[in-house]
């Protein structure tokens, strides 16, 4: 049997990604600071307080138009572990609602608020959100109280474990490892899976601790690499999902590529490229 594993665009074997929350104003240097290292980030925002810190025109011109993204952080953020399933509906509805008014683009991606899904109340349990979230077409929703650098893909969307805080005493360690480590043929096949990296945090966390050269720290050590992909949240989820869509033959030789989306994929140490709409034999 072969090993085959997902390739990210231009064939790269590593992605990285950044999370962060609240929308204050901050968010406009952060957003800046990621731009000018060419990264992508994805910034989670309460509809209710984002106005009192962040203009409309600024998201726009500091966040959106540089190809970062907005995401749901609920419209009072409120831990989704503590609410009824009516209470959460509202508070990721209304958010949704609003940001997407706002800023006239779908929006589909989340972070929980506050303690989010860490501890449960109120009748509320992880298998109720999850099944509001995805009939309300929340694609993924990212989580905390997990740090590692085991640097894998999700396997539920909707508990989206990130790498680390970016104040992790180990992030610039994690780092190290996660930029050094071998993905070519050279490696044993089965530990050939493709790599994410995934930062969150706050960027109020910056100025309080008046460690900005950290965030640089950061950035250097991952920017221009060309090993890696540098993505959104959403990005990531709809690529790997455009991978999880392809349509195999029973002996697996001819891929049918049914999305709008080139996707990538190695074979046995061979890089393969699939179109949208494309039939490959292999």
């Amino acid at each position: 049997m072969r090993y085959q594993f997902l390739r990210f665009p231009g064939g790269k074997a590593k992605a990285l990604t950044f999370s962060y929350d609240d929308g204050c104003s901050e968010d406009l240097r952060f957003a800046d600071t990621l731009t000018k290292y060419g990264l992508k980030g994805t910034f989670n925002l309460n509809s209710v307080e984002m106005k009192k810190e962040l203009s409309v025109e600024d998201i726009e011109e500091h966040i959106l138009s540089k190809g970062h993204e907005v995401a749901v952080h609920g419209y009072f953020h409120r831990a989704n572990g503590t609410l009824r399933s009516i209470e959460g509906i509202q508070d990721v509805l209304n958010c949704r609602l609003e940001l997407e008014k706002t800023f006239g683009r779908i929006i589909r991606g989340m972070a929980y608020p506050d303690t989010g899904i860490t501890r449960f109340h109120n009748g509320s349990s992880y298998e109720k959100a999850k099944q509001y979230l995805t009939e309300l077409d929340i694609a993924y929703v990212r989580t905390l109280g997990g740090d590692n650098n085991s640097f894998t893909l999700p396997t539920d969307w909707h508990a989206w474990m990130p790498t680390a805080h970016h104040n992790n005493p180990n992030i610039l360690e994690y780092l190290d490892e996660f930029v050094n480590m071998d993905m070519s043929t050279n490696v044993y096949a089965p530990m050939r899976y493709p790599r994410l990296f995934y930062i969150w945090g706050h960027s109020f966390e910056f100025p309080i601790r008046n460690n900005w050269e950290h965030l640089d720290a950061i950035c250097e050590k991952v920017a221009n690499n060309n090993e890696i992909w540098f993505a959104t949240n959403i990005e990531i989820y709809d690529y790997v999902k455009a991978y999880e869509s392809l349509i195999y033959s029973a002996n697996g030789k001819i891929i049918y590529n049914p999305t709008l989306i080139t996707v990538w994929f190695d074979i046995d140490g061979k890089l393969y490229m699939i179109k949208p709409g494309e039939t490959l034999k292999v």
